[in-house]
This record gives C-alpha cells, structure tokens and sequence, in this order.
C-alpha cells in the first residue's frame, strides 16, 4: 500500500451510500470485513488500518492495542456502549457516531410499538389466524389519545418521539436530567425532574437514554412497582437499561400490561429468556433504527465521519470524545 494512501475498514453490512463514498476517494483502500467476525481474526486487519466503520463489533483496550496507527473510529449508528472510550481518548482517537441519521427510523418504531400495544395488535392478529373472530369483544384495545406517555432521555431521538406522541394527542411528559427544564417547556412538554414521582402517572413509558453505569438497571423492581397498574413500555434505547427479570415479575403479575422491546440485555435474545413466553411482549431483533432509509443515511454519516478526521476537519458535531479535540 503507498504511504498516502489510508487503508479503511468497513463491515459488509455497512449500506452503499457510504461504501461509495469511500470508493470514490483514490487515496483510501477500503477493506471489507465480514460483521460477524471474531475479535480474535478481527484484531489482524487493525494493524496498518487509519479508519474503521462498526457495527455490532466492539472495539476495546485490545482492539486500540492492535491499531498502532488507527487515527478514528466511527459508529454505524448512535449507541456505542461497546466501544472502549477511554482506550480511544487515551490515544488520542475520535469516536464518531451516526448523529441523527436514524433519529426518525428509532422514533417511528417507538410509536409502532406503543400503537401495537394499545391496539393488542398480536393478539388481534392471532384471533383472526385461530379463527376466534368471535372473541373480539373479550379483549379490547386502547386509545392513546389522551393518555400520558413519560419519553425517558430527551435527546435525538427522545425529542422526535415526543413530537410524534404530541401529534397523536397524547400528553408528553420528559424526563432527562441534562436537558433543562425551559427547553423542554418551550417545545410544549411537561419537563419531570423527579422520575420516582413522574412514573404513577404514566400509561407509557418510552425509553431513549444512553446506556451507561448511570442507566443500568434503571428501571427496576421498586420502579415497575412505582408505575400505574397497567402500564405499557417500551425499550428501543439498549438492554441493560431494564432489569430484565423485575420487568417478568411485573408482566406476570400484571401490574405492566405490556412491553415492547427491540433491545435485550443479551443478543440475540436466547430463546431461553423468559420474557419470549409472555403473550404480552412483542419483540424486534434490534432494528428500531435500522430501515431502508437510515441504512444508508447512517453509512453515509459514517463515510464522511471517518473522512472528515482523515482530512484534518473532524465533523465536532458527532464526536463523542471531544476532548481529544483540545476543546
């Protein structure tokens, strides 16, 4: 490989908008991994690689230790809970992720879950397969009008969920400690400082918070119990963030009517989790953000992410470690 050219490595599910984008570049060699592939094979390719695009691989202290010359690393998406930031920072290397490129796929999908829930749209679905049309009348579905749902975080996604919930006419309550209060206000919601006392009014609770040692576990036992009986919510945000066994407990009981869940604490959700069993569960495999549209929006983020560093011009918008930054 000549001296100036950057070798850039992708993985194959990275959508074309990006992939063509680095293509275009005569000074960057873009090499293709598979996205399923082991730390152990994956470390190798990091030698003499400048740039790398993630997905579902993570990228920790071994990772950083076997990329001697990696000058960023950029996230196909928002979340980035397994990349080692620190290992980044303590080398100086930029983190990037998608910004908002699939803001509206996440918010969109967090009303479909919502809207399944209240309308029992598996259980409608399986009356009409069972033939038990007749049993219609037994299980009747909600309105959201008017209902409270609680938007948990209050950032890229957390703000266009709350505009589509208020367009649906329900009343939105937000809760984000780091956002304040004015703000929330002027966008016409109700900002809740105290999230113990927000849940008893709640018929939804929607999560979009970061996952972090702040948020995991967040929601718990003491906080199912704190919820109204017959609550619905729903998690598009990271596993983890919901204790996974409290949230049977609460289901089985039905002090929660209802979760919808595209994001577990172990992926893919072994078969043996027991919230798989519960008819009051509906289930995504992680692709609240991942549509035909944010596909290629978000690898064409992360294109010009890794290019923007390469160039000398980060994109500080979508630098998580801004402090490697000097600011």
């Amino acid at each position: 490989m000549s001296t100036n050219r950057k070798k850039v490595l992708v993985p194959h599910t990275m959508g074309r908008a990006g992939t063509d984008i680095l293509k275009a570049r005569d000074d960057i060699d873009m090499v293709v991994f598979q996205g399923t592939i082991s730390q152990e094979d994956f470390r190798p390719l990091l030698t003499d690689a400048a740039g790398v695009a993630l997905s579902s691989t993570a990228f920790r202290q071994a990772e950083m230790d076997a990329a001697p010359v990696m000058q960023v690393v950029a996230r196909i998406g928002v979340g980035y809970d397994a990349v080692e930031v620190p290992a980044l920072t303590a080398r100086g290397v930029p983190l990037l992720t998608a910004g908002t490129a699939n803001s509206v796929s996440v918010a969109e999908h967090a009303m479909f879950m919502m809207l399944a829930l209240a309308k029992r749209g598996r259980l409608m679905d399986n009356l009409v397969r069972d033939d038990r049309w007749n049993d219609r009348h037994h299980y009747l579905p909600y309105e959201i009008a008017e209902k409270t749902v609680l938007v948990v975080g209050y950032g890229r996604i957390g703000t266009r969920s709350a505009k589509r919930a208020a367009a649906m006419e329900m009343n939105v309550l937000v809760y984000d400690p780091y956002v304040p209060a004015a703000s929330i206000a002027a966008a016409g919601y109700e900002a809740v400082s105290d999230l113990d006392a927000a849940l008893p009014r709640a018929d939804f609770v929607t999560i979009h918070c970061p996952k972090n040692p702040e948020t995991v576990g967040m929601f718990n036992a003491a906080r199912f119990a704190r919820m109204k009986k017959g609550v619905f919510v729903v998690n598009t945000a990271r596993g983890g963030i919901i204790d996974e066994q409290a949230l049977h407990d609460a289901l089985v009981s039905g002090h929660v009517a209802g979760a919808g869940l595209d994001v577990y604490a172990t992926e893919p959700a072994p078969m043996a989790n027991k919230l798989l069993a519960l008819d009051t569960v509906i289930s995504t495999p992680h692709m609240a953000g991942v549509t035909a549209e944010a596909v290629q929006a978000m690898a064409a983020a992360t294109a010009r992410n890794i290019l923007s560093v390469l160039d000398g011009k980060p994109n500080r918008e979508n630098v998580i470690n801004k402090e490697v930054l000097g600011e």
